[in-house]
């Protein structure tokens, strides 16, 4: 497939996952413009990145720090919104806090102290989201929903980071019902602890993404639906 065709089924995919997105939104109440999709661009090496923001992806996720960076030197488009939504080792935080316009996977009290000192170090704020392990799942990161309201207070303390919101994954193990129960246990904590101050809830990926919509997030990470046909 040559890359004008790449391209154009870059353009299918997106049309389509945003059409899938304003019926999501259609059916909880909600306006489309009250969820943001994330092009999760993690599959795939620089030049196909490139075409997929050709295409008119304009927020990119990435999982590795690594590879963000890698992204961000060699694709230097100021339209760009790079997030960070995997997991994040203290050792990556400093480059990942001035090229990250948020980080969705802050997953503990020490990762919110390294990410609090890159920024005051770098003269930015660094807008991220607190991780919270709704299904229970050993192999999962994330705050327990009892944890989440100190580390918020915790985070808060620091004028160099700016909480948005939450974040969390469906479990591996679970079936669309189970799914269904995390997302919404996610909003209402959030709206438990601080619903008007606290806008953001990252949930959903290519097979849940629109349960998600439903039960009220207002960023989504897709990325394999993004790549059907694609070779």
């Amino acid at each position: 497939m040559n890359k004008e065709k790449i391209v154009e089924q870059f353009k299918t995919n997106l049309a389509n996952v945003k059409q899938r997105i304003e019926a999501a939104a259609q059916r909880s109440g909600r306006a489309a413009d009250e969820v943001k999709l994330v092009a999760v661009s993690k599959y795939v090496g620089v030049e196909m990145t490139q075409l997929l923001v050709q295409a008119g992806a304009l927020v990119l996720g990435e999982n590795r720090p690594q590879a963000l960076d890698e992204k961000f030197q060699k694709i230097p488009n100021p339209d760009l919104q790079w997030h960070l939504i995997g997991h994040l080792q203290r050792n990556k935080v400093k480059k990942v806090v001035a090229q990250a316009r948020l980080i969705h996977s802050v997953d503990s009290t020490r990762l919110i102290d390294a990410i609090a000192k890159a920024a005051e170090d770098q003269s930015l704020v660094a807008n991220i989201l607190l991780e919270v392990n709704v299904s229970g799942e050993a192999a999962k990161h994330g705050f327990a929903e009892n944890d989440v309201a100190k580390a918020l207070d915790h985070a808060r303390s620091y004028a160099a980071m700016n909480v948005c919101g939450l974040m969390c994954m469906g479990g591996l193990a679970s079936n669309r019902a189970d799914v269904r129960s995390e997302f919404e246990r996610l909003r209402e904590l959030r709206n438990r602890i601080d619903c008007e101050n606290l806008p953001q809830l990252s949930m959903g990926m290519s097979g849940d993404f629109e349960i998600a919509i439903e039960q009220g997030a207002t960023l989504v990470r897709v990325g394999s639906t993004l790549f059907e046909g694609v070779s």
